[in-house]
């Protein structure tokens, strides 16, 4: 390895690295029922930042999950905790009790109350900002650090590329740091956001089917047959009726999708449901879907979450390989550059 080059690839995650008290300035997205104790330890014990996803877990769940992760890895890690959970403030007071290093914020903007809880209890605070003006909001709230996240991730996601938030944020947020996310799974691509002034970066897919992911092996393997085009947002037939854009693998569950918006909407307009009937016939769809496609492995009809970075997974590699090919790519990039110049 190019010993300047590498040197100068420590600089530039130097911020982010210190910021989260990793080898990498590599964070790992929150994805439910893939980012629990066994996948956040090892991406920790490999120098990464794992994070666990509580989603819809309640206070006691959560700190099973903390404790155990805790007795996997020294190193840290944080939590991710949706905003519109109701249990919300008892959730943080979960973390901050348990001596989680960083509470992750997503789903919405934090309150300045969690926000202030979480940091007085010891924990830094990490939000995402998905435009300019909310991301000088968050920092104006205190916030200690920012994710951006494009589009092309997997998941839940807003309508804005990376590319394009990256140039809107990046040189506008320097106070405090800025991880990039959305559709990264090679150092090249890593190095050139932190050369734009990211502090770091957070990759989900990868991670989802490296080798100490708990996901079914069918899981997985639907990922190593999957091109980029192949992982597609969920699709809302009417505007009367919101569906929350999905990014995931189109499968017989998406395809169904479609049809049975179709049949609630013959029936909303036939008279046969009201409008908050029929959207709950919709929501209700997917309910489980997650879990059926990650823990049961039916990737047929179960929800397949996965960014358009899945066209890059070739192998189920384990978490420190990942980590270590991805700082490699982005050490080869730097001294090819050297040796042109």
């Amino acid at each position: 390895m190019n010993r300047t080059a590498a040197a100068t690839f420590e600089a530039l995650q130097a911020r982010g690295a210190a910021f989260l008290g990793t080898e990498y300035a590599i964070m790992a997205g929150a994805m439910s029922w893939v980012s629990e104790r066994h996948l956040v330890s090892a991406i920790s014990n490999a120098g990464g930042f794992g994070v666990i996803a509580c989603g819809a877990m309640q206070p006691a769940m959560l700190e099973a999950e903390i404790t155990a992760t805790q007795a996997m890895t020294d190193k840290p890690f944080g939590v991710n905790l949706i905003t519109m959970h109701p249990a919300l403030d008892e959730l943080v007071q979960v973390c901050v009790c348990n001596k989680v290093s960083h509470v992750v914020f997503a789903g919405g903007i934090p309150s300045a109350a969690n926000i202030r809880a979480a940091k007085e209890g010891g924990a830094k605070v990490i939000a995402f900002a998905p435009a300019l003006v909310l991301a000088k909001r968050l920092v104006k709230s205190g916030v200690d650090a920012l994710v951006i996240e494009g589009s092309e991730a997997g998941g839940h996601i807003g309508p804005v590329s990376l590319t394009v938030l990256a140039q809107e944020i990046l040189p506008n947020i320097r106070e405090i740091p800025v991880f990039v996310a959305g559709g990264l799974a090679r150092g090249e691509a890593i190095l050139s956001y932190l050369e734009m002034g990211a502090a770091g970066a957070q990759l989900g897919t990868l991670f989802a089917a490296s080798k100490e992911s708990i996901a079914h092996e069918n899981f997985k393997k639907s990922f190593l047959r999957a091109n980029a085009r192949d992982a597609i947002p969920s699709v809302q037939l009417d505007d009367r009726f919101p569906v929350i854009p999905v990014r995931g693998l189109v499968n017989e569950g998406t395809k169904r999708f479609m049809r049975h918006q179709a049949e609630v909407l013959r029936k909303f307009q036939d008279g046969e449901l009201d409008k908050t009937a029929a959207q709950l016939e919709i929501e209700h769809f997917w309910a489980g879907a997650l879990r059926r496609a990650v823990i049961d492995g039916d990737v047929e009809n179960g929800s397949v979450m996965a960014g358009q970075s899945v066209g890059m997974v070739t192998e189920i590699l384990p978490v420190a390989e990942i980590l270590a090919q991805l700082k490699a790519q982005a050490v080869a990039a730097l001294a090819a550059r050297v040796q042109r110049g």
